[in-house]
């Protein structure tokens, strides 16, 4: 059967290079006359147009009088030779659009302008539409979409912009983040990235109001609050999540390789929904799991390995961020049982800190407080002050669009979503016994502050050792696979 299939393909593509010419003359048609984009409407739960507004007007409730901000989009980056990376939106634009294209940029006033023939206090500059490249890599929404959809004042496409009469000088303040050479990567269409940025710079170069540094204070103190509607999605994405650790949890078993484990968990968020990962899947079996952000994926787990699996679904943008750390075999030995509840000790003590009021850095002093008593109990330092050869991270980073997401790092706010993930990580010849090398260990939920108790968002993931064993006894409908 599949090398009839294979014979049918042949033939396929054998007959449609000679009615390409047709063919393709038919695709541009159908572009031309259908809708914009209808990828933005596939999805029933995206964030409303009314939210990205209320964004861009907090934003603007922020900044001086007589002020402008400036975002741009991320870059196109080649993966190789005519292969990209998939593309992944500047966060700060997508928060305050809700766009998902490239080559693009948002120009935000802080009061209305007269720009050309436009009256308004901000520019959405898009892509135009064009239906012999859309027939390649997916519609745009063009000009007249991004007003609709997105509901943006104005709209325009990025070969007007070239030609705009902005005066940046004429600003008390033209706010916008530092530029990379990366943006610059392709400059071989008009109104693309490059081009954008080459103008933006040409007209701000030398100005005296230029200011690269408060608008990522601006947006911080924006995105350390989450909204209810963020809430959702965020929830969606540690629901997501959570279900897939529970999963990877039954069908793991001595024999499976790294990127096995990846696979489940990866497998699992793509079945529930979610677009994407929200950063590289850490699957670190036993040396592997003293390296933080071990990424490689390709040993095979023997019968005593542990495994930190620290992986977390990406939907419509927001990301979750949850560890477990598992035994191969499915049981804890002596010594993997002290290090894991010394660090689930360490985790529980850091989430009763995570309260209104508190400083942010409260979890990570409460989590170390517990790890520098036991492992000096444990004989695994001699001073106290020596947990920093074990356990040499932070404890807390804000959690949204970005996995380390913005935030200001002050007191502890209603609103603030943050994770709580301690570890301890005995490498192999660290100054201490034998039998506790190559024992890695992080624990990480997502913990929203709340008006009262701190609600662990991932909490139903099972993470005592009684709990994990029971489940790990239990099979997966992947195993049979």
């Amino acid at each position: 059967m599949q090398n009839i299939i294979l014979k049918l393909k042949s033939l396929f593509f054998i007959k449609f290079r000679s009615v390409q010419p047709i063919c393709f003359g038919i695709a541009l048609l159908f572009l031309s006359a259908n809708s914009f984009d209808n990828h933005y409407d596939y999805d029933t739960d995206l964030l409303s147009a009314d939210f990205h507004k209320d964004r861009r007007d907090a934003l603007r409730q922020l900044m001086p009088d007589s002020s402008v901000a400036v975002f741009f989009s991320n870059p196109l980056c080649v993966r190789s030779n005519d292969v990209d990376f998939d593309f992944h939106q500047n966060v700060n634009l997508y928060y305050l659009t809700g766009l998902r294209e490239a080559n693009s940029m948002l120009i935000l006033f802080k009061e209305k302008q007269q720009i050309e023939s436009a009256f308004t206090n901000e520019i959405l500059v898009v892509m135009d539409r064009n239906p012999k490249e859309e027939v390649w890599t997916g519609r745009r929404l063009g000009v007249e979409g991004a007003k609709t959809t997105l509901q943006v004042n104005c709209a325009i496409t990025g070969e007007s912009f070239r030609s705009s009469l902005v005066n940046w000088k004429k600003y008390s303040k033209v706010f916008f983040t530092p530029i990379t050479e990366l943006s610059l990567a392709n400059n071989s269409n008009a109104g693309d990235l490059s081009q954008l940025i080459n103008k933006f710079r040409i007209g701000v170069a030398k100005n005296s109001n230029n200011d690269t540094l408060r608008l990522g204070q601006y947006l911080g103190l924006l995105r350390q609050i989450k909204e209810p509607a963020e809430l959702v999605l965020l929830r969606k994405a540690i629901n997501i999540s959570g279900d897939a650790h529970i999963e990877l949890m039954k069908a793991l078993e001595v024999g499976m390789t790294e990127y096995q484990v990846q696979a489940v968990i990866e497998y699992e968020f793509k079945k529930r929904g979610a677009e994407a990962v929200g950063y590289p899947s850490i699957c670190g079996a036993g040396e592997n799991s003293c390296i933080l952000h071990y990424i490689s994926n390709r040993k095979k787990m023997e019968k005593n390995n542990m495994i930190v699996v620290d992986a977390g679904a990406e939907y419509h943008g927001y990301t979750a961020d949850i560890t477990r750390t598992l035994p191969a075999n499915g049981i804890f030995s002596a010594e993997q049982k002290a290090i894991y509840n010394i660090v689930l000790e360490a985790q529980e003590a850091g989430i009763k800190e995570c309260v209104i009021g508190k400083e942010f850095r409260s979890p990570h002093k409460a989590a170390v407080r517990v790890i520098k008593k036991k492992l000096k109990e444990l004989g695994i330092i001699k001073n106290e002050e020596d947990f920093i050869n074990y356990f040499f991270h932070g404890t807390s980073h804000y959690l949204g669009l970005d996995v380390h997401d913005a935030g200001l790092y002050g007191k502890l706010e209603a609103g603030n979503l943050i994770t709580v993930e301690p570890g301890i990580y005995i490498a192999e010849g660290s100054p201490c016994d034998p039998k506790w090398w190559n024992i890695g260990i992080r624990i990480e939920d997502d913990v929203l502050i709340t008006d009262g108790l701190p609600d662990v968002i991932s909490g139903f993931v099972p993470k005592k050792i009684e709990e994990i064993e029971k489940i790990m006894a239990q099979k997966s409908y992947l195993n049979d696979k």
